[in-house]
């Protein structure tokens, strides 16, 4: 069971789109290993990435099915972007 398959999904959503790849990586692949494959310009010292909408580590080992999440850097902090709203609001 050495070369044993694993089929996990690697997603990146832009503006305009969203990008789904489906691989098959080896027993005792990351998340790393994964995006690598996937979409290797990725920099994911820029970039958070999770599993189902749960943040996790690059090299977080993966579990057959998994479908790992890219996240954009955000444009605004949703705090002052919020604050500005209500400001505008009163």
């Amino acid at each position: 069971m050495a070369d044993a398959l694993l089929p996990v999904q690697v997603c990146y959503a832009l503006p305009e789109r969203q990008l789904c790849i489906d691989l098959q990586v080896a027993l005792g692949s990351t998340i790393a290993d994964a995006v690598a494959l996937a979409m290797p310009d990725i920099d994911l010292t820029r970039h958070r990435v999770g599993i189902f909408a749960r943040l996790k580590t690059p090299e977080t080992t993966l579990r057959a099915h998994d479908r790992i999440e890219i996240y954009r850097p955000l444009v605004a902090d949703p705090k002052d972007a919020r604050r500005r709203r209500a400001r505008k609001e009163t």
